[in-house]
């Protein structure tokens, strides 16, 4: 095939798109969808606000204004709480920040050892098919079939005091088939392309099959798939936190951890500490955004990215 020649018309007459021409036709794509760019956006911004926290607020989280101890301060445009205090004086926002700081450490480091246990089982399976696939397969069914948000509490209770690198092990335990049955499919599809045929029967060694033609090819299987999982272990991370287990606050602040924390002594009139409606709604709001951007930017990449919907302009 001639390297200058940008697209081929398969016989099905969808375009085969050269390498060097896809990521920028998918840029293009994806560009084209103001929602998803939108959503890119905030993203960037909540991430790289949390990834700066303690360059932005250096005092720490549990820094106290002792002026506004024991009042409970709603928020304020005046005495620099914007949106108030809690109960001894700490500011809300500085611990969302510092929350979201932690959560999006917890969700990166999680979704990129899950990524890579998913994309090493999921590639072994599709590529060598027949009996490894099969075993490695009935493990992922195993752990998909699984009550998995009971087992991540049971075993959170057996590994108290629980801190992100354990946090980060169950996660990437209960998680990796998100990515390891995309993959796997990508791969079968792929394997049974003719010029992996011709590179088999070349010569070419497994290992250089694996990393110059099927995992470049996955590419955009293996992007959407990870972006999806950042979004699904916030989600979980906090729903376990808000039942007591997880992190502790007391050792790294959460979203999930400061929600429930903040509503565990009841809300509004009901919250015998006094806590303001401030203190859990901030926490909340940020992570129902994260959330929500997660999964816009997640759809927007699966349009851009399925190779399907490419064609040449």
């Amino acid at each position: 095939m001639n390297a200058s020649i940008d697209a081929l018309v398969t016989a099905r007459g969808e375009a085969y798109v050269a390498p060097r021409g896809k990521w920028r036709l998918t840029m293009r794509r994806f560009a084209r969808q103001p929602v998803a760019v939108v959503a890119l956006t905030i993203v960037v911004a909540l991430f790289v606000a949390g990834a700066l926290a303690p360059e932005l607020v250096p005092q720490g989280w549990n820094s106290i204004d002792l002026s506004s101890m024991w009042r409970n301060h709603g928020p304020a445009f005046a005495g620099g709480h914007l949106m108030g205090t809690d109960n001894i004086g700490r500011d809300t926002i500085v611990r969302t920040l510092w929350g979201l700081h932690y959560s999006e450490q917890n969700a990166l480091l999680g979704a990129l050892l899950a990524t890579l246990l998913g994309i090493a089982i999921g590639g072994l399976a599709g590529y060598y098919r027949g009996w490894p696939d099969a075993i490695l397969m009935r493990a992922a069914d195993l752990v998909t079939g699984l009550p998995v948000f009971v087992l991540m509490l049971i075993t959170f209770s057996f590994l108290r005091p629980v801190t992100i690198w354990k946090a980060t092990f169950v996660f990437t335990l209960y998680m990796w088939t998100l990515v390891a049955r995309p993959v796997r499919a990508r791969f079968q599809a792929i394997r049974a392309e003719e010029f992996i045929d011709a590179a088999v029967a070349a010569g070419a060694p497994d290992r250089r099959i694996f990393l110059r033609h099927l995992l470049p090819n996955t590419a955009g299987v293996i992007i959407v798939a990870a972006s999806g999982l950042v979004g699904q272990i916030i989600l979980v991370e906090a729903t376990v936190e808000f039942f007591g287990f997880g992190v502790s606050s007391l050792l790294r602040p959460t979203l999930g951890n400061l929600i429930g924390d903040a509503t565990s002594t009841g809300i509004g009139p009901f919250n015998y500490l006094g806590l303001g409606w401030w203190v859990w709604a901030t926490p909340a709001t940020v992570l129902a955004l994260t959330l929500v951007c997660l999964n816009l930017l997640g759809d927007g990449l699966d349009e851009a990215l399925n190779p399907r919907t490419v064609r040449r302009k």
